[in-house]
């Protein structure tokens, strides 16, 4: 019988609503953070900020969904998806958006796809062309 973790994919990591995390936080595998972090996160795949989940680190990610209050930028090398129940406060890079209708953000969003999930990037601003 072959293991159906096998995959990082398939596999996922939960912070209960009852963890409190402080500091750098990295995996390759799906994370469900219900509890609090404070410091950064840095993820290969999907993490997701639960309705009870409170966040203050700037967070990296292949895809980012936010239900819960998050206060720091993200970056996404795919997408960012806050809900309806969301509190996002900070800045978007991602080539894909979504703010569904009740959500609360207070930032910028950059959707340039060459800047979206690049986390080697500097943010340095490129100089003008003209």
């Amino acid at each position: 019988m072959s293991n159906p973790y096998d995959t990082a994919s398939e596999r996922m990591s939960i912070l209960p609503p009852t963890m409190r995390f402080k500091g750098e936080l990295s995996a390759d595998e799906d994370l469900l953070i219900q509890g609090s972090i404070e410091g950064t996160i840095r993820h290969s795949q999907r993490v997701t900020i639960g309705n009870e989940g409170k966040i203050k680190a700037d967070i990296t990610a292949n895809i980012i969904k936010v239900e819960g209050t998050v206060q720091g930028d993200l970056r996404a090398a795919r997408s960012v998806y806050v809900d309806a129940s969301g509190n996002l406060r900070g800045n978007i890079h991602a080539p894909s958006v979504c703010l569904v209708e009740g959500s609360n953000f207070n930032g910028s969003i950059d959707m340039d796809a060459k800047e979206g999930g690049s986390p080697q990037r500097s943010g340095k601003a490129k100089p003008s062309e003209n």
